[in-house]
């Protein structure tokens, strides 16, 4: 990716998807050029939150929401250190922004960390057309890095897939961070981080948890060197196909027994340390008003989703597994893809989405009730 930063209110930008198809806007945030998959965004706030989750790396957001960027940027609302989308994709920035906690434009945001987006399209469109044909790669160019499109779609071609993508150390922490407890210490958690967002050990530190958290590349050894109450395994961008040391490192706290809770990457991992394979969706599920059913309960939740793949399991049986008893425990209402898992000998547990619900909705919080209920019957 080039990019520059100068004005970019009237520089011409254009966006082509590698079947060819090609839409002309306005340059939005930085000046220059990005490659990623094409994916879309269905929730209508939260945008600094979606920027900032690192499951969205090489991915190039489609917001469907019309008007983008209307309360700015602030400083509390980021979930990683950076913004980790590869571009940007908006209809209708907004041209001033209002909000009491904003502290600068959405549009000087983007532009200053070198992200390359595209305003002024028809967004309906792009999204109707990822929706027929599926996500695929996708550039966007501006300013100078406009030129013939017959080059500028060779070098969308060029631009690797996602499928086979192995990204998650890219995303994730170097160094072992401490979240601590908020109030009285109960359970300390072992969390690997593959991609993990902020407010994920935040609400666990709101149940009384000392969060470890460890990077992507850690062992065993480093998992159980905190002394764990329980295993956490977080979301992440990339093929789940590609993740065979994290699913080694699950398989191993499986056969010791320790709690487990894996969120989106990390129901993914749980779903191949079961014996189930993963396989990419036409264009996935993303936003935060995603319905889905909790099997256990019959309740339907709204929830938040960023994922592209699903985990190929049976949803009206239950599966013998090297670990015991495994069932389908939450499904989306949309298309009855897999969404949760849960072994039934074990305790362990998992979703395909985000509980910790930043931005929202908070319908899914329960889950880390649940995740404590089993550290709780652990220590009994």
């Amino acid at each position: 990716m080039t990019t520059s930063s100068r004005g970019t209110t009237r520089v011409p930008a254009v966006l082509v998807l590698e079947d060819g198809r090609i839409f002309r806007g306005r340059a939005y945030g930085a000046v220059g050029e990005t490659f990623g998959e094409a994916v879309f965004s269905t929730g209508m706030t939260g945008y600094q939150e979606t920027l900032t989750d690192p499951s969205y790396h090489r991915q190039v957001v489609v917001m469907t929401a019309p008007h983008v960027g209307n309360t700015g940027v602030n400083d509390e609302d980021p979930e990683s250190r950076r913004i980790w989308v590869a571009g940007y994709v908006v209809r209708d920035p907004a041209r001033v922004p209002s909000n009491w906690r904003s502290r600068r434009s959405l549009d000087e945001e983007l532009a200053a960390q070198g992200v390359v987006g595209i305003s002024g399209i028809d967004t309906r469109a792009l999204t109707r057309h990822l929706r027929e044909r599926g996500a695929m790669r996708v550039g966007i160019f501006s300013g100078d890095a406009v030129r013939d499109e017959a080059a500028l779609l060779a070098r969308v071609k060029e631009a690797p897939e996602m499928v086979g993508a192995d990204l998650a150390a890219e995303v994730a922490t170097k160094e072992a961070y401490v979240v601590p407890a908020i109030g009285d210490k109960k359970f300390t958690v072992a969390a690997v981080d593959l991609g993990i967002k902020g407010m994920t050990p935040h609400r666990m530190a709101e149940r009384g948890i000392e969060v470890h958290v460890l990077p992507a590349t850690a062992t065993v050894e480093d998992v159980y060197a905190v002394r764990p109450d329980g295993v956490f395994f977080s979301n992440g961008p990339g093929d789940p196909a590609t993740a065979d040391h994290p699913v080694s490192v699950m398989r191993g706290v499986l056969e010791r027994g320790t709690p487990l809770f894996g969120i989106c990457f990390g129901n993914q991992i749980l779903g191949r340390a079961l014996g189930f394979g993963t396989y990419k969706l036409k264009y996935g599920h993303r936003g935060i008003n995603q319905p889905v059913q909790d099997r256990t309960t019959g309740k339907v939740e709204v929830t938040a989703h960023n994922h592209g793949f699903a985990v190929d399991a049976p949803t009206d049986q239950v599966s013998d597994t090297p670990f015991g008893r495994a069932e389908v425990s939450h499904v989306c209402l949309n298309d009855n893809v897999v969404e949760g898992l849960q072994l039934l000998d074990k305790p362990a547990f998992s979703v395909q989405y985000h509980p910790e619900a930043a931005a929202g909705p908070h319908d899914a919080a329960y889950l880390f009730d649940r995740f404590v209920s089993l550290m709780e019957g652990q220590r009994a």
